[in-house]
């Protein structure tokens, strides 16, 4: 379902954030004093995985009943309808 709704990028991004802020953490308690700075790449991460999780969402198209498809690149499978 990730690859499907093209959320790949956003996964990768956030799993960043989170390896920025264990080498944050761990140069911080090391006294090195940019380490703020890795603080801060580590939220601009997490800002960027945040509007890539919103991408599909934001530019979904609408089908022909006003539905919002998520997925447009796959073809949706119509079943036989339910015979009584």
């Amino acid at each position: 379902m990730i690859k499907g709704m093209k959320l790949q990028k956003a996964i990768i991004v956030m799993v960043l954030a989170i390896i920025a802020f264990a080498a944050y953490m761990i140069m911080s308690s090391n006294g090195v004093k940019w380490s703020k700075y890795i603080l801060e790449i580590c939220g601009l991460f997490l800002m960027l995985g945040g509007l890539l999780f919103l991408y599909p969402i934001l530019f979904a198209r609408k089908d022909k009943e006003g539905c919002v498809e998520l997925d447009p690149d796959v073809p949706v499978e119509t079943g036989k309808p339910i015979e009584d």
